[in-house]
Parts: C-alpha cells; sequence; structure tokens
C-alpha cells in the first residue's frame, strides 16, 4: 500500500508537481504578477481604499496629541487646586483687608467665608466700614439668608469682594483699594506743620487752649471725640499746636496735631466725630 504523504518514485513526484491544480495556480499568479506591473492595479485598488475610509481614520498623530494633552490638563488643574489651597491660606493668615489685598495677587481669587469677613470688616475703624459696606446693608446681607458665599478676587492695587445668592447672582460688589485700606486707622503723618496743610487754615489753635477746651466738655463727649488716643500717644516729642479740619467725610472731621521732636516736626492728622467736635469749637470760641 503507497504511503499518501509522500511519493515513493521520481515519475510519482513528477505527477504531483505537474498537477493540474498546481499548473492552474501558477498561471493565474503569473497572469496576476503581469497584470499589476502592465496596469498597476494593485496599487490603484489599496489607494481607492485608503481614501473612501480617509475621513474615518484619525489624523496624523491625533493620538499622541490627545495623551498630550491629557497630561497638560492633568497638570493645569493641579497647578489650580495648589492656587486655591494657598490663596485659601492667605485668606485665613490675612490680619485685614489691607493685608490681604497686598498677599491676593492679581485674578486670584479665593472663599472668603461669613465670620471670616465679619470679622476683617470689625477689625476696620469704625469710621472705615462705612466706605467698605453700610452697616444695616451688611447686617442684612450676612444674617438675613440673603448671601450664600463669599468671594475675594486680587486685582491691581487692592481687592475686589463679591456677595453671592444661591441663584450664583451678585448681589453686592465690594471694591476696595490697598492704599486707602492702607491707613488702616484714623492717622496719617504729614511733614511740616500745620501751616501747610490748607484743611487747617484758620482754625489753628495752641495746644493749652484746646486741650482746655477738651476737658470742658462733657466725660461721654470727651471719650468719643477721638476713635482711638494710641495714634497719638505712639508720637514722641513736643505738642505744640492743633488744627481743626473744615471738611466733614463720613461722619468725621480731621483734627492735627503738630509735634516737634529733635529739630524735625510733622502733623498727625486724626479723625474725630463730627457732632463732638462742633462741641468742642463753641468751646474753643468760648476760651478764645
Amino acid at each position: 500500500m503507497q504511503n499518501w504523504y509522500g511519493p515513493g518514485t521520481p515519475e510519482e513526484c513528477f505527477k504531483r508537481t505537474c498537477s493540474v491544480l498546481n499548473l492552474a495556480v501558477l498561471l493565474i499568479s503569473s497572469i496576476l504578477v503581469a497584470a499589476e506591473f502592465r496596469f498597476d492595479w494593485c496599487e490603484r485598488l489599496v489607494g481607492n481604499y485608503l481614501s473612501s475610509t480617509n475621513d474615518a481614520r484619525p489624523e496624523n498623530g491625533a493620538i499622541w496629541d490627545a495623551g498630550r494633552h491629557m497630561v497638560s490638563a492633568m497638570q493645569s488643574l493641579d497647578q489650580l487646586a495648589l492656587d486655591r489651597e494657598r490663596a485659601g491660606q492667605t485668606v485665613r493668615r490675612a490680619d485685614s483687608f489691607a493685608d490681604l489685598a497686598a498677599k491676593l495677587g492679581p485674578g486670584e481669587w479665593a472663599n472668603l467665608d461669613k465670620d471670616r469677613f465679619r470679622e476683617l470688616y470689625l477689625a476696620l475703624p469704625a469710621y472705615r466700614r462705612r466706605r467698605v459696606v453700610d452697616p444695616m446693608r451688611l447686617v442684612w446681607l450676612l444674617n438675613g439668608g440673603v448671601t450664600d458665599r463669599i468671594f475675594c478676587e486680587g486685582r491691581m492695587g487692592g481687592i475686589k469682594i463679591f456677595f453671592i445668592d444661591t441663584r450664583n447672582r451678585v448681589v453686592q460688589q465690594v471694591d476696595l483699594d490697598a492704599q486707602i485700606l492702607g491707613n488702616n486707622g484714623s492717622r496719617s503723618i504729614i511733614p511740616g506743620t500745620l501751616d501747610n496743610v490748607p484743611e487747617f487754615f484758620g482754625r489753628i489753635y495752641p495746644a493749652s487752649l484746646f486741650f482746655t477746651a477738651v476737658s470742658r466738655l462733657p466725660g461721654d463727649m470727651r471719650s468719643d471725640l477721638i476713635l482711638d488716643t494710641q495714634d497719638l500717644l505712639s508720637e514722641k516729642g513736643l505738642l505744640e499746636r492743633v488744627g481743626v479740619g473744615n471738611a466733614v467725610q463720613d461722619g468725621f472731621i480731621g483734627l492735627g496735631f503738630e509735634f516737634q521732636h529733635l529739630g524735625e516736626t510733622c502733623v498727625v492728622e486724626v479723625k474725630a466725630r463730627e457732632w463732638a467736635v462742633w462741641q468742642l469749637m463753641l468751646m474753643l470760641k468760648a476760651e478764645g
């Protein structure tokens, strides 16, 4: 019995090689190769296929770009989270609105909860608070259920504060200037004498006469005349004259105290309550 998987003789091997199937495959292959060299039909077929499916394929490098964009987006989110945390620490550590404005860069923003805003607001002098937000308006904003959250945003030379309601609408906007906030008290120092300050022209009195008139005021009026005498107590030197301003601002009038120390003269200007100053002026006229 002859083995089916291998020819036994050279004659059998020749018959299998020159079989009809093998010759047909060889002929067809030769025709296809010759036609390819003559008509380039294979390239044309592949080209037509690629052209018809071009819209469905991604652009060159699109997958790489997508991955690169994803990494960049993740880095941006991490940076935003770090900036937000740093801004939150700035709000928590700020001692005043002026300190907050100095530490919060332009375009940086942070949440400012109601209790923290209340602390910073009450740290301002009484005469300065009205220039930030009217006290009665602020009571309603903080305790009337109107405000859902408070944002603060740094800007060049100051900060902006936004009161947002539950519908994400701004119900109150406050724009604070750092230069004004930096004078966080009733005091400002002016080099020179009272004669150089137009505000006090015609209303300059010897210090002894001024304090004699002050001593004649009722006790509650004396204590309410100047908000904080620490600004005056911190100055060294001899107090020579006192000037009374002629302009009213937010219910306060400026008083200028002229000090001389080590051959130099300066004027320390503080704010005094308007109604107490008018009573004081009556006393000064009576003394004069």
